[in-house]
Order: C-alpha cells, then sequence, then structure tokens
C-alpha cells in the first residue's frame, strides 16, 4: 500500500448521546494529532462522516449509522478507526466484516475516557468476527515505536507486534495437576451448569457472546432471562428485607457517601432499591438453577431502577448479606452467586471454571473482571514495573478490597448514565498473587489466555491520581503481569475485559492456574500460557 493513497478515517461512539457529546473534545484532539502524523509521513486522511452540528459530536452512533457510512467508503481501500473514548463496536462491525482493504485501530494512552477499552472491545470482536485488523496506540503521537508502525500500516497494510510472551499450552507432565483437571472437568459433564443471561449482548460486545453450540461440549447451557423479569421480581421483594440486606452492609462496615439531592446523590432510597435487586437476584438464580448470572447493565434496567453495580459486588463475595428461599433457607450460605459483570459471557465460563477450580484446591473463590483501562510507571519510585490500572465500571467483590467491607465505600454512578442512581462497590484491590485470564472467541473456537501477577499497593498520592484521572467512584486494581509488556498485552489481548482472581501465595496461584489451564485443555478450548512465573521462568505444564 503506497503511503499517497487516500485513507479514510470513521469514528465509533456511545448509543448514548450524552457520552459523545462530552466525550467529543478527546476524540477531535485524537484525530488532529493522527492526521498530522499521516500527513507527515505521506498519507491523506478523508473523515468517512461528517461533524453532526445539531448533536454536537462526530461519533457514528448507531449501527444502522455505521452502515450508512459504509455504503460510501471504497472497500478495498486503507481505513482506520480512531478511538479516544467507549464504543459500542456494533456501530461499525458490520462495516468491517464487509471491507477488504487494509483496516487499523488507533488508541490515544489515555485513562480519562476509556478509549483504550473501546480499543480493546473492536478488537476483540473484529476477532470473533475473523477479521484482519493492525493496530495501534500511543501516549503523545511521537514516540518512536508508534511512528515506526504507522508508517509499516501506510506502506505495507499491517503491522509487526511482539507477541513472544504467548506459549501454546502443552498437556501437564505432572500426574497430579491432571488428575485434578480430569475430575473437575468429569465432574461438570456430570453436574452440569446453567448460566443466566439477563438479555445477552451489552453495550455492542459481540465479543461477549459465546455460541451455544461452543458451550454445549464443555456441559454449559444457558438459561436466556429477560431484565423485565428481574425488574417485577425486584418490585416484589418487602421493604423490610431491603432494610435487613442494608443493615447487614452498614454492620459490616461499608462507607455509603449519601448525599441529599437524588438526581445527582446517591441516596438510601436508592440503595434500598439496589438491595431489592440483589434478593431477587439471588432468588432467580436459585429458582432456575444458574450456577453464573450475568445482568446486561446499563442499557434496559437504568430506565427503570438504580444501578445493578452494588448488586454485582455483592454477588460474587463468598461474605454476602443472607438470602432466604422459599422454605425459609439461606439461599448457598457462604458461597458466591458467580455473577460475570456486564453480561460477558466469556467471563463467566471463565468464572464457572475459576469457581469449580478454585473450591477444589480449596483457594479463594471471590473473582471478577475488570476493565484494561489505563497503565503507567509509577512517578513516586516504589516500584520499577509497569503497573496497570484495572477498572471494572462500578463493583468488585469486598474481599478484593483492601480491608474487606470496611474498607470499601459505595458513590453515586454519574447521573448522565443512571437517572435513577445506584451506588458502586469500590474500594482498591489488596496486594496479592493473582491469576489473570481471558477466554475467547476466534475462528470459530473457544481459547484461553492465562497467565501470573500480582495486585500492589502504591502510595495514596498515586491512587488519587490514577482514580481522579479515570472514574472515581469503581474500583481499581494497581497490576503488575508477570513477563508481560505494556505493547505485549495490548499487542495479544482479545477484550477489553480482563478475569483475575487471588491464590494465597504464588505457588498455590501458579498450581491454580495449571490446574485450570488443563481443565480448560481437557474440555477442549484451546490455551496458551502468557508471561512468567513470579520467579521470572517459563511455564511448565
Amino acid at each position: 500500500m503506497s503511503s499517497s493513497k487516500k485513507v479514510y478515517l470513521v469514528a465509533s461512539g456511545d448509543l448514548r448521546e450524552s457520552a459523545n457529546v462530552k466525550c467529543w473534545p478527546a476524540q477531535q484532539e485524537l484525530e488532529t494529532q493522527l492526521t498530522a502524523e499521516i500527513e507527515r509521513l505521506g498519507g491523506q486522511v478523508e473523515r468517512a462522516h461528517p461533524f453532526k452540528e445539531h448533536l454536537g459530536h462526530g461519533f457514528i452512533a448507531s449501527q444502522k449509522e455505521g452502515l450508512d457510512v459504509f455504503e460510501h467508503i471504497d472497500r478495498k481501500a486503507p481505513l482506520i478507526v480512531a478511538e479516544a473514548v467507549w464504543q459500542y463496536s456494533l456501530h461499525v462491525l458490520p462495516g468491517l466484516m464487509a471491507h477488504e482493504g487494509p483496516i487499523l485501530t488507533v488508541g490515544n494512552w489515555s485513562p480519562t475516557w476509556p478509549g483504550l477499552v473501546g480499543l480493546l472491545n473492536l478488537n476483540g470482536s473484529m476477532t470473533k468476527a475473523n477479521v484482519n485488523y493492525s493496530s495501534l496506540w500511543t501516549v503523545d503521537f511521537k514516540d518512536e515505536w508508534f511512528l515506526s508502525r504507522l508508517a509499516q500500516w501506510l506502506r505495507d497494510g499491517e503491522v509487526s507486534q511482539d507477541t513472544s510472551h504467548v506459549a501454546p499450552y502443552k498437556p501437564s507432565a505432572a500426574q497430579d495437576t491432571l488428575a485434578q483437571a480430569k475430575a473437575i472437568a468429569e465432574d461438570l459433564r456430570h453436574r452440569r451448569s446453567i448460566m443466566g443471561v439477563f438479555d445477552e449482548g451489552c453495550m455492542g460486545m459481540y465479543n461477549a457472546i459465546i455460541p451455544d453450540e461452543l458451550l454445549f461440549p464443555l456441559g454449559v447451557f444457558k438459561e436466556r432471562l429477560s431484565q423485565s423479569a428481574l425488574y417485577f421480581e425486584t418490585t416484589q421483594v418487602s421493604d423490610a428485607e431491603a432494610q435487613e440486606v442494608f443493615d447487614w452492609l452498614v454492620e459490616k462496615g461499608l462507607t455509603f457517601h449519601f448525599g441529599d439531592n437524588g438526581a445527582e446523590d446517591l441516596t438510601p432510597e436508592q440503595v434500598l432499591v439496589q438491595c431489592k435487586m440483589y434478593i431477587a437476584v439471588v432468588r432467580m438464580a436459585e429458582s432456575y438453577g444458574c450456577e453464573t448470572v450475568g445482568i446486561q447493565y446499563q442499557q434496559g434496567l437504568k430506565d427503570l431502577l438504580p444501578a445493578s453495580d452494588l448488586v454485582e459486588g455483592l454477588l460474587n463475595n463468598a461474605e454476602r448479606p443472607p438470602v432466604k428461599g422459599a422454605k425459609g433457607e439461606i439461599i448457598r450460605d457462604g458461597e458466591p452467586i458467580v455473577h460475570f459483570n456486564e453480561v460477558d459471557e466469556c467471563a463467566g465460563l471463565d468464572a464457572l471454571l475459576i469457581n469449580r477450580v478454585h473450591n477444589a484446591l480449596g483457594q479463594p473463590l471471590e473473582t471478577t473482571l475488570h476493565d484494561i483501562r489505563w497503565g503507567d510507571f509509577d512517578p513516586t519510585g516504589t516500584t520499577e514495573d509497569y503497573v496497570w490500572t484495572f477498572e471494572i465500571s462500578g463493583a468488585a467483590p469486598a474481599a478484593h478490597h483492601e480491608g474487606g467491607y470496611a474498607g470499601s465505600s459505595s458513590m453515586r454512578q454519574p447521573a448522565m448514565f443512571f437517572p435513577f442512581g445506584g451506588g458502586t462497590l469500590r474500594g482498591i484491590a489488596k496486594p496479592g498473587e493473582i491469576i489473570w485470564s481471558r477466554i475467547f472467541v476466534e475462528g470459530g473456537a473457544l481459547h484461553m489466555d492465562i497467565g501470573r501477577g500480582k495486585a500492589i499497593s502504591l502510595p495514596e498520592e498515586e491512587t488519587e491520581r490514577r482514580w481522579t484521572s479515570t472514574d472515581y467512584a469503581w474500583p481499581m486494581m494497581h497490576s503488575v503481569l508477570y513477563g508481560v509488556s505494556r505493547d505485549q498485552m495490548m499487542a495479544r489481548h482479545k477484550s477489553n475485559h480482563i478475569q483475575v482472581v487471588y491464590a494465597t501465595d504464588a505457588a498455590k496461584a501458579d498450581e491454580a492456574m495449571r490446574v485450570r489451564a488443563a481443565l480448560a485443555h481437557e474440555l477442549g478450548i484451546q490455551v496458551n500460557f502468557c508471561g512468567t512465573a513470579a520467579d521470572g521462568r517459563e511455564f511448565v505444564s
């Protein structure tokens, strides 16, 4: 591809116009910088859709709009999708699936709006859809790594990336590991699992939907539930039951940041409705026999109820407010009701495997997904490691936080997205050894990337810098990944989400990772180890 050829540029946006308007200046800045560098390299940029004066932004904001835009793009021309914000991949995915020319996704390395999150979701969605693409990211559009690869894409239509940290799993030589994995796999095939899905598909995340036929051989089946039913069941929970859940949380030390103006502030009334929703989800999970459940998150319920985030964090904690069933028994006392945020079925399957493995090994059961939000070195100098900011958009289990419930708090979700409010379950993840992973769909098959890392503590001022640069109401984990650089992670990871779970120490984390990898392999999932062990050595199955 000659660098003098015209390059089309598109920008996928949010479905919510309020977000598009607020985030447009960041997108405009990215496009200005990117265009300048392409022109400096001899290319010509044509924006394929206009700035919409009447709306105040220039994003593609619906699937139909995306189809209309791509009708007028030469299918064989080079195309860039530039993203500085969260975006709904479905707005552009149909056009990208039909595009025949080179595709490049570009993101700015900024914590303020989740552009990297949107970029990774689009990349994962294209991977599932078998679309060939290249991807780049940059802090200031001046670094040699970015510029050299941008020039390469303009010249060749593809970009070289380093994925040498990825190694295909080989069946374990350790007989005890194999025996544990085979026993858990056989149990799953015998004691099969139902995944409760509250309205499939969330926020354009095509990559988060697993085709049923890929789940059937694993012994996993979807129960498709309606969020309308969840709304109804929430209205059937008594005020007294909700108050009991609220009082339990207060007794455990959870801090609520209440205010007086419900339009902008978190109020007790909002939290009490969330307590009702929590009870409703637990009862519905038990009624339908769901081992795991996923709530679709923002769309739909946001127009009826406060946010589901506090609910989701409580569900994933082994220690949680007791909920009685129809016969007066406590439902799954002392166990999580395993929840996959944003109804990400890949995370749900991963969480199911984690729960079964960690139950068998006596390891912590609490797990959650996070967004790969951003990363940076610590300018205070407390560590030389590259530190990722993992941040899920509302709730993580309290057991993951420093101080548990007493070290956690609840803040109102932004009024821009949640007119009826609702609290989060936020905190800073405690230091400890973690296993990270991602199940994804590629080539019509299930894959798993799995690796090791640790959550660390950073000085208060650095934590505040990261929190105030991202979303202050959300939980955050300071993460170090063993043997995986920033650019390797971005080049390989097939999702905006990453699953994390703690283990009691490094040796137990290595064991749990190996057993889960062997279990996934036994179930027919294609597994890759990513990075190294804590001591820098390569993994041995």
